[in-house]
């Protein structure tokens, strides 16, 4: 099977000029949201429509018809992804609940009546889109050579044929935002986003191969409304270094990708990728790429058991970083479903688009008018921002704020007291983000906004006699639905504060509600930062009773309120000896902190190497095999309380050495439930919604299926070699070709679990451990500890152990067999495994 699929794009080029395969791809989106298609009773078409003759317009699809393709997995229609008025030609999933488009035909013209809307193959051989009512040509295709028939393939390729049968024109050559198994990615090739979920008309967003050197994927920001004019280069995946892209070292991982480059570096490269089924004679899950409407390239999996697309993976990370996103003027918050906003004084530019999830406008001044001299400067805080043009020169506040005041085009101002320097902004302000968690941006910026309560004076004495009886009006009734606020408040923060709270956000009786001054004020103004994690970043404070304590501050203001309760709700309720415990939280307006028992000894992380001899720190110490196999037990105990000894089971979803941290007798505690996910006792499976990290994620993840406990077990077992090995398990990616049956000394790109768990399974663990140990260890109980990991890191989940078994193996309980060599890890070992191929 193999064998053919490596055989078959191969054929393809041979015997045509364009690359058609069942089974590779690069990356792309289409807009999923439950939208009009023709009613299911349509006319349907499989596979192919031949036209009779030639030198005449034959429709082939009118607006209630469609063509689906030969095994049902695709369908060609007309579809309407907003309203009954803006119809559109497109390919979809058609055996799939949610309506998922992959490809538009006529972007940048609707058709306004699904009764006119046809589509047809013109007297010069060409697709064409066009409106029967008022004959007007809306889209076509640009091939030279006369079409005879069109076909939609099973890969979800639309091709126009010749007479002969050859290819002369197909979509995967002119793709939407969406790219799937079987497309090439060439020089010519670009993505182009949807301007919103709504509206598939040519966003402002691309993705191409980065010119000129043609070695790495861009994705691109217009500054122009229409076309690829100004672009602005926002993220790349780096170079390819002969496997892997540079920036990306989760292509290092096999699962279900086959990835190749062909002709790298120059004019002539192609990039594409094949699905490779987990299991022989499986089919390979539904995967697609996708350049979403907010400039981020994801991967999303079709889920049978949740009957839904799951995110696996997106770029840039951060949805922050996408350049342009909230436009000119407009504040990122990170909110996944609203991510901009207006400040103060601002509202949307266009309230349609904005509504529409299109905020590339940006926001304007609430007031109608530009500018005046009466405008005040509004603090906003610590803000970065991109594309300003800035003067600089010397002089008080006053002087700063009056030259700003003269200027229309001056929207805001820097100034420095203690050196006595000023900043004015001028022109457009991108990318408006708050830094304030970033120590070392200290510069606050002051946004030139309308004074509040300006107002120009009306002669109509009636309209001002009236206006005041209103607000007087209003003013008691506002006055007493603030005493009714305010006391309900009073009430709820004491009932908060003894751990009660009638809406059920948040119900713990053991934590403490600590105020933003006092977390301010113990953390010293958040300045000793202890890392980077979950949903924001960990601070060292000291309490007034001079406890030390992590306080861990989720960032993006305006989101991440659904996380926090659900953090502080999970963790509050569980008390155990290897879970990190959570002291108390800050819900105080956008400030959004919780508070955890400090770890004195810190990460697991920092005491594993990142490469040979390599550790993460230069006076990283060396952990005693005592203390290694305590921290094992203690780590496998604390998963172990989670999946089976909590009131409702918990998948942790993120195991790795970052998350387990050590005390003062280094003792393994559990750390960051970021990722968890409840699932109530009756149920045994939970959809993730979030990633895990690349290199611990259980090959489930990666297929789409829901996962189990069993996903934390995978984790566990990885996270168990490293512990073994005192090594990470993916090093920082490196020249040269794969070598898996290498040992970590020979050099070149390796990677760590497939040639430790072949020695373990050989019965050869001393060539595992750490040899940092010197031959300081029990032999006995590395044996255990080696087969155990192998057995969590089995390709099925019915294979892998619970984790209360696991740690009854740890403990010589259970006797522990030797494991088989996991499938995908045996895949590497002999060299069958992905490998990039650069010609």
């Amino acid at each position: 099977m193999s064998m053919a699929l490596a055989l078959k794009p191969i054929l393809a080029l041979l015997f045509s000029s364009v690359f058609i395969t069942k089974s590779a791809s690069l990356f792309g989106d289409s807009a999923v949201f439950p939208k009009k298609t023709p009613n299911s009773t349509e006319p349907s078409s499989e596979g192919s429509i031949k036209v009779e003759s030639f030198g005449i317009s034959q429709v082939v699809l009118r607006g209630n018809t469609s063509i689906t393709s030969p095994n049902g997995t695709f369908k060609l229609g007309f579809f309407a992804p907003n309203d009954e008025y803006s119809w559109y030609l497109g390919i979809w999933y058609a055996r799939i609940p949610i309506p998922t488009y992959i490809w538009v035909a006529n972007r940048e013209k609707a058709v306004k009546n699904l009764l006119s809307a046809s589509a047809e193959i013109t007297e010069t051989g060409r697709l064409a889109v066009t409106d029967q009512e008022s004959r007007t040509l809306l889209w076509e295709t640009n091939n030279v050579e006369r079409a005879k028939g069109l076909s939609l393939l099973e890969e979800g390729n639309l091709v126009l044929l010749s007479a002969d049968g050859r290819i002369v024109w197909q979509s995967f050559d002119f793709p939407a935002d969406t790219s799937l198994p079987g497309m090439n990615l060439t020089a010519g090739t670009i993505l182009n986003s949807w301007r919103s979920s709504i509206d598939p008309s040519p966003g402002r967003y691309f993705l191409r191969l980065n010119p000129p050197d043609y070695g790495e994927i861009a994705l691109y920001f217009s500054n122009s409304s229409v076309g690829m004019d100004n672009l602005y280069t926002y993220w790349t995946t780096g170079n390819w270094s002969g496997s892997a892209f540079a920036g990306v070292p989760e292509m290092t991982i096999p699962y279900i990708y086959k990835f190749n480059f062909v002709e790298p570096f120059t004019p002539m490269a192609t990039f594409m990728y094949n699905e490779v089924p987990l299991e022989v004679d499986t089919e390979p899950p539904l995967t697609r790429f996708v350049l979403d409407h907010t400039g981020r390239l994801k991967q999303f999996t079709w889920s049978q058991q949740s009957g839904g697309w799951n995110i696996f993976w997106a770029q840039p990370e951060n949805m922050c970083k996408v350049y342009g996103l909230c436009g000119n003027l407009g504040m990122c918050n990170g909110n996944q479903l609203s991510p901009c906003q207006c400040l103060n004084g601002f509202s949307p530019s266009d309230n349609v688009s904005w509504f529409k999830d299109d905020f590339s406008q940006g926001c304007r001044r609430t007031s109608r008018e530009s500018c005046s001299e009466h405008d005040k400067f509004e603090e906003i805080g610590n803000v970065s921002h991109e594309r300003t043009a800035v003067v600089s020169f010397s002089g008080t506040w006053a002087e700063c704020e009056s030259t700003c005041l003269k200027n229309c085009s001056c929207i805001g101002l820097y100034h420095d007291e203690k050196s006595n320097s000023c900043r004015n902004l001028y022109g457009p302000l991108l990318n408006l983000l708050n830094v304030t968690s970033d120590s070392t941006i200290k510069d606050t910026l002051y946004l030139r906004v309308q004074p509040n309560g300006t107002r120009k004076k009306s002669s109509n004495a009636k309209m001002i006699l009236l206006i005041g009886i209103i607000c007087s009006v209003l003013a008691i009734l506002c006055i007493g639905v603030m005493n009714l606020y305010v006391c309900r408040r009073r009430k709820r923060r004491a009932r908060l504060t003894r751990g009660e709270d009638n809406d059920n956000t948040i119900q713990v009786s053991n934590l403490r509600l600590f105020s933003y001054k006092e977390l301010h004020s113990a953390t010293k103004g958040f300045s000793e930062k202890l890392g980077h994690g979950g949903f924001g970043s960990v601070f060292k404070g000291e309490l007034a009773d001079s406890s030390a304590v992590a306080v861990k501050r989720l960032e993006r203001p305006g989101g991440g309120e659904k996380e926090f309760r659900a953090e502080v709700c999970t963790i509050g309720r569980i008390q155990h000896v290897n879970l990190v415990r959570l002291r108390g939280f800050c819900c105080e307006g956008f400030h959004r902190l919780l508070v955890y028992d400090f770890m004195p000894k810190g990460a697991l992380s920092s005491y594993l190497r990142r490469s040979n001899g390599n550790t993460n720190g230069p006076d990283c110490p060396n952990l005693s095999w005592e203390a290694r196999f305590r921290v094992a037990i203690g780590t496998a105990r604390g998963i172990a309380y989670l999946h089976e000894e909590c009131r409702s089971c918990i998948i942790h979803c993120d195991i790795k050495p970052e998350n387990i941290l050590l005390d003062e007798g280094f003792a393994a505690r559990v750390s960051d439930f970021g990722l968890a996910k409840l699932v109530g006792r009756d149920l045994s499976r939970v959809v993730a919604t979030m990633r895990g990290t690349w290199g611990y994620v259980a090959p489930e993840w990666i297929s789409g299926v829901a996962i189990t406990t069993k996903a934390d077990v995978y984790s566990y077992g990885m996270t168990l070699l490293e512990l073994i090995g005192g090594r990470r398990n993916v090093p920082p990616p490196a020249g040269g070709e794969n070598n898996n049956n290498a040992s970590p000394e020979e050099g070149g790109r390796w990677f760590y679990p497939p040639w430790a768990a072949r020695r373990i399974v050989e019965g050869d663990v001393a060539a595992v451990v750490d040899e940092k140990l010197s031959g300081e260890y029990n032999v006995a109980e590395a044996a255990r500890l080696g087969l155990t990991a192998v057995w969590c890191i089995q390709d099925e989940e019915g294979e892998r152990p619970a984790m209360g078994t696991v740690v009854k193996m740890l403990e010589g309980v259970v006797e522990v067999a030797v494991p088989p060599l996991p499938k995908l890890l045996q895949a590497l070992v002999s060299g069958e495994s992905f490998r990039g191929m650069a010609s």
